[in-house]
């Protein structure tokens, strides 16, 4: 069983379910409410555990009601927390608005996420124990490259999901193994206006993206490598939060089974579909037997 450790975030999902998402000065009745832990940090950590990998956490929660529920979540998972650090004062919110086609937009306050901002004791050697560390940059970059670099030292595959989009160090590209960006932070890292001239151009920094496309799919390329397109089942979305992490999870797990990269693209693609047709974040997340089921490996 393949082991991961996530150095990432976690926020209690305050989700607001709407007909239509509000314009600026513009105010609409929703029709639910919910509070759901998630955060990409934890997002990926669950949907690597539902997946089948073994997974650790590193990260932070604060000593407001949040903290316990989004440890909890995380153990209930599968997910080992005991370097999961609680800190004085409030836990990450992610504010979520989600319309009727499955569309959403967040805001994030980071919370206890931005003390992360270095390796705490031991989360090297826990790093250094596992064979994929999986990063997202909603804590601070300094921690965010601090962790590729122990993984880079230990031999340990890097993953990171380029989100919030932003300007990229050379310290934490040249650490990275596979490059995990949607087709706006492709773009946005890049200047380019398509996908696939924007995943090329990001190989000048990393071996190897893959360029996630929503309901078309996921391209990936490499050095050395043609292109390979592959394409998403075709669902009817209900909540697309966390579809991108589940995805990320899914692959990870797959890839650290070595599965051919064909086959865990369409491994991914068939557990992030099942994710967009459930509401919530972590909530909506399968299990492996659920991802086995719609793609049998």
């Amino acid at each position: 069983m393949t082991h991961i450790v996530v150095l990432g975030s976690m926020n209690m999902d305050l989700v607001t379910y709407v007909e239509k998402a509000p314009q600026r000065g513009e105010t609409v009745t929703g029709r639910e409410f919910r509070t759901i832990p998630g955060g990409k940090g934890a997002n990926q950590a669950i949907a690597a555990a539902h997946a089948g990998a073994t997974v650790s956490m590193i990260g932070a929660v604060g000593t407001d009601p949040y903290g316990p529920r989004l440890r909890a979540t995380l153990e209930g998972s599968g997910v080992d927390t005991d370097l999961l650090r609680t800190i004085e004062g409030p836990s990450g919110t992610a504010h979520i608005v989600v319309d009727d086609e499955g569309g959403n937009a967040i805001v994030v306050i980071p919370g206890a996420n931005g003390t992360v901002d270095h390796l705490g004791p031991g989360d090297e050697a826990l790093i250094a124990s596992a064979d994929t560390l999986l990063l997202q940059l909603e804590i601070p970059m300094p921690a965010v490259v601090a962790g590729a670099r122990a993984a880079r030292a230990h031999g340990v595959r890097t993953v990171l999901t380029p989100a919030p989009a932003q300007p990229l160090p050379a310290e934490l590209l040249a650490a990275v193994d596979l490059l995990v960006p949607n087709e706006y932070e492709a773009i946005t890292l890049t200047g380019r206006t398509d996908a696939v001239e924007a995943a090329i151009a990001l190989l000048d920094s990393v071996p190897a993206v893959v360029v996630t496309l929503g309901a078309a799919g996921s391209l990936y390329v490499a050095r050395g490598a043609e292109p390979l397109a592959v394409p998403a089942p075709q669902v009817t979305a209900v909540d697309s939060t966390g579809a991108g992490d589940t995805f990320v999870g899914a692959l990870t797990t797959a890839l650290g089974e070595e599965r051919p990269i064909r086959e865990a693209l369409r491994w991914a693609a068939a557990a992030a579909a099942l994710s967009v047709q459930r509401p919530g974040a972590s909530a909506s997340m399968p299990y492996r037997s659920e991802i086995e089921a719609r793609y049998p490996s």
